[in-house]
This record gives structure tokens, sequence and C-alpha cells, in this order.
């Protein structure tokens, strides 16, 4: 083993990383903020720019459609200048599209800019992980696990966020975020060594290539269907809520709280006892579930469900980002690649056909579909289940980690 640095501590664990480790999540909770941010506001951003609710999810389309491609790209560019300048070109590109967003005169504008915005947040969160998986102490397991949690700080206080600055004015939240992500550059550029870029460089085509194995192929298509059921929830029950920016802001903190603690905590519990492909098809009949009771609900019941909605996505964000990173041989920046192109597509259509089918249709229909896209991923995980066997190798290792050390006692 070489020789341990001040900046790399000689005991893991989750809390105890290195510098570099806390500045990358801290940029990346800012980053995650930026998917819940624009929720609270989503109708004084209809009303303000005199759209309908169909164009203004169209924020998320843009944002999720160029993330998802984007995601091609990134290990091609990061194996070639090294992982922290492709984090810090990521977070310019975030800093410029989100001040932008904030000056924006028309909805195709803000589309527009929220594009951009998306691609710099696809060139840092994809690179953001394989930093954070390198450098963090404690193994992949703890480094995924910090990253998740990132994610479920970044998804709660982004709605709070908006909400508090979107209560003056909805340009606000854009601005604010411009200004989080700045200090997550000075951070890094400042904290982050230059990371030694890979043996082997990355092809355009490794991604694309990597979903050629049936168990990274089986886990991002059954991703795909879970945004999809993700993203109604997220982009269109604000338009149904009823609610000013300060109260959408506040069910939404409140969802996000739920999908942080049982992304940190209750996923790894229960992957330790039932196994990754179990917790999955339990936590996508509950997401179901709560679905159809969304539907079928009055407005208080919906804010109820909704925020209930946080625990089973808090669990299938760490479950599904683990077994995309241990299914496969692939190195885990082109396996993260692959599986992200892919699960980011049920983003990016998901805001705008629910939108669409809650305009035209019903206001339920969008959570019916959601369901159906649940029953989707489910039977997905069981028709290809034998191209997950890899999986159990990984949940007997979550059993048997803490065995050293309780040996010791």
């Amino acid at each position: 083993m070489g020789a341990t640095t001040p900046d790399s501590p000689k005991t893991g664990g989750l809390l105890r990383q290195p510098l570099s480790v806390w500045a990358t999540a801290f940029a990346a909770v800012v980053a995650f903020m930026g998917i819940g941010l624009v929720d609270p506001i989503l109708p004084a951003i209809a009303k303000g720019l005199d759209a309908t609710p169909s164009q203004v999810s169209l924020l998320f389309t843009s944002y999720f459609l160029i993330t998802a491609v984007a995601m091609l790209v990134t290990g091609f560019v990061s194996s070639r200048i090294g992982g922290k300048k492709t984090l810090l070109i990521g977070l310019t590109l975030v800093v410029v599209f989100a001040a932008l967003s904030g000056t924006s005169g028309s909805v195709g504008e803000l589309v527009g800019f929220r594009a951009g915005w998306g691609l710099g947040n696809a060139m840092f969160v994809a690179t953001a992980l394989a930093v954070i998986v390198g450098a963090a102490s404690g193994g992949a397991e703890s480094a995924i696990i910090l990253y998740e949690a990132a994610l479920g700080l970044g998804i709660s206080t982004g709605p709070l966020l908006g909400a508090v600055l979107g209560g003056w004015h909805w340009r606000y939240p854009f601005f604010g975020t411009a200004a989080l992500m700045a200090i997550g550059f000075v951070l890094i550029a400042t904290l982050l060594r230059q990371t030694a870029g890979p043996v082997k460089k990355t092809r355009l085509s490794d991604p694309i290539r990597a979903l050629g194995h049936g168990g990274l192929s089986t886990t991002a298509f059954t991703a795909l269907f879970y945004n999809y059921a993700f993203f109604t929830i997220l982009a269109f029950t604000p338009f149904i809520l009823h609610m000013d920016a300060h109260g959408i802001g506040l069910v939404f903190f409140a969802w996000g709280v739920l999908l942080a603690l049982c992304s940190v905590f209750v996923a790894p519990a229960l992957q330790r006892r039932m196994g990754s492909v179990r917790v999955l098809h339990l936590a996508l009949t509950v997401l179901l579930v709560l679905q159809v009771a969304i539907a079928l609900s009055g407005h208080t019941g919906i804010i109820v469900f909704v925020i209930l909605t946080g625990v089973p996505i808090g669990i299938n964000n760490t479950v599904f980002t683990e077994a995309a990173m241990e299914v496969s041989d692939a190195p885990r920046p082109v396996a993260s690649a692959g599986y992200n192109f892919v699960r980011w597509l049920g983003g990016a259509v998901a805001p705008y056909i629910a939108s669409k089918l809650g305009e035209g249709v019903d206001p339920s229909l969008p959570y019916y579909a959601g369901a159906l896209c649940c029953l989707i991923g489910m039977a997905v995980l069981y028709t290809r289940r034998r191209h997950l066997r890899s999986l159990e190798r990984v949940d007997i290792d979550h059993t048997f980690q803490d065995a050293p050390t309780l040996a010791r006692h």
C-alpha cells in the first residue's frame, strides 16, 4: 500500500474523508440543487413568461436530454485532460448558464440556457462520482453512499433555496445557484489535486459498448423507467399542488429529506438483509403504490403521498447507482457514462409527456403512467434476472464488510 498523506487518512469511514472529497461533494450538492431548484418556481415562471405547464416542463427536458447525450463524451474528455480539469470546465458552464437563465426574456431562451446548464452538469456529475470513488477512504461503497448523500441533500435543499429566493422573484434562484457553483469552483480548484489520467484513454464508443453487458443494460433500462416515474413527481406535481413557491418548496424539502435519509441509511441496511435485486423490486412496488395513491387523492393526500415517495426514490437512487458501478467489468467511469446516458433519457421525456397528459386529458393520468413505468421496470428486472447474478457478490460484501471490526471486539 502507498504511503499516506495529509489528504489521505489511514483509516476509512464515511465521514473521515480527505478535504478534496468534501470539496467535490459540496459542489455535487450544489449541482444536484439544480434539479429541484426550479420546482417551487415552475408556476411563477409559467406566469412570468406567459407559458403553459408543458412549455415550462421543457426546462427539465432540455436539461436532462443534453445531460444524457453529454454523458457519452465525458469519459472521452476526462481521460484526456484529467478529472480536475473536467470538473472545472463543467462548473464553469453551470455558472455561466445558470446566470444566463436568470436573464431570460422568454421560455425559449430559458429552455436553451438550461440545455447549456445540462452540458456543464453532465461533465461535472459523471466525473465527480469517479473522482469521489477514487479519492474517498473506506472503499467504493462509502464513496457511493457519500455521492448519494450529496444527491439527496442537493435535491432536498434545491426546492428550499428555490422557494426562499423565488419568493422575491423567479429569477433569483438561478443567480443564487451560479454564486454557489462559483464557490464550488474555487474549492475544487484549490483543494483537489490534479487527478492522474487512466492508463487507457476512453473512446467515444466505450459507454455504448459497455451497455452490451447484460447486467449493465438491465440496470440502465430498468432505471430509465424508474426515472420516468421519479421525474413525473418532480416536474408535474408543482402544477397540481396549487400552492405558492414557499408551500411547494416545503413539500419538496420534506420529500428530499426522506430521500437523503433513505439513500444513506435505509438502502444499505436493506441490501444487507435482502440483496440488491429484491430491494429494487420492493422500492419500485412502493413507488408504484404511492403514484396510484397520488392519482386517487385530494389535495392533502397528494401532499402526504408525494412526500412519502422520497422513501422509495432514495432507496432506488443508491441501489441503482451501486448496481451500475459493480454489475459489469467495465471501468467505473465508462459504466457510469453508459448507465447515466440511458437513465437520464427517462428524466428527459417524463416532464413533457406528464404535462401534456395532465393538460390534455386528466391531472391524475401522469401518475398512472408513472405507476405503469414502475411495473415495466420490475418486469425488466425479473425477465433479465440472470444477468444480475454478479450483484450477489456485492451483497455478500455488504453483509460481511464489518466482520474484521467485529472480530477485534
